[in-house]
């Protein structure tokens, strides 16, 4: 069978990103992919009521976390591996990076911690592709609007934030480091250089 392949769309508050990942599924089904455009927290139902709890409810960052989990043992378990083994493409506005950055670096949640719950709740599935959309915190505290409560951490939060991603970004292979503060079509255009990239290696292996 056919597996499909999983993108995801990372980068601190105000980056960009849920731009680039509609752009992105537009371009894909262009090209006749099936596309899965989710998101987290809130990409199944209950996640939806998670998210809720989570942008709106004071938390100690270890709660927090571990209700991050929970939405993505969901989103895994009944969105995204379902759709990966159906053959389409899934791309995710947010995935278990952003716990690392944000829970991680940014609220002092050991990474030791994040990453053996990841070990239980990922059922093994890794971005085939991480898109970061890189820009300073006071360029994306600029453009937030009616900030939620975890946009609300201030700057020196996004700061550790955003060194969290970037440090990530130096360590795995998967990751493209794009400028979030060039044009939005420029940036489209970067995102596609890697997917195209990404889709021949996937056909090469289906297809030969």
């Amino acid at each position: 069978m056919r597996q499909g392949f999983f993108i995801t769309v990372e980068g601190i508050d105000g980056s960009g990103k849920t731009t680039q990942a509609k752009l992105l599924k537009k371009y894909l089904e262009s090209e006749g992919f099936e596309v899965v455009l989710t998101k987290e927290p809130g990409g199944t139902p209950l996640g939806s009521h998670i998210r809720k709890i989570l942008l709106t409810q004071d938390m100690n960052p270890l709660s927090e976390f571990l209700l991050f989990a929970s939405d993505r043992a969901e989103h895994v378990k009944n969105l995204i591996l379902p759709s990966l083994k159906q053959g389409k493409v899934v791309i995710s506005d947010r995935f278990s990076d952003s716990s690392l950055a944000y829970q991680g670096y940014g609220r002092g949640v050991s990474i030791e911690f994040i990453n053996f719950v990841h070990s239980k709740v990922l059922s093994g599935i890794s971005p085939d592709l991480t898109v970061l959309v890189d820009i300073p915190p006071k360029v994306g505290l600029k453009r937030l609007h009616n900030l939620d409560r975890i946009e609300n951490g201030g700057f020196d939060f996004l700061k550790r934030v955003r060194n969290g991603y970037l440090n990530m970004a130096k360590q795995n292979k998967r990751f493209v480091v794009l400028d979030g503060t060039k044009d939005k079509e420029y940036i489209h255009m970067r995102i596609l250089d890697a997917v195209k990239e990404l889709i021949r290696d996937w056909r090469d292996r289906y297809e030969k």
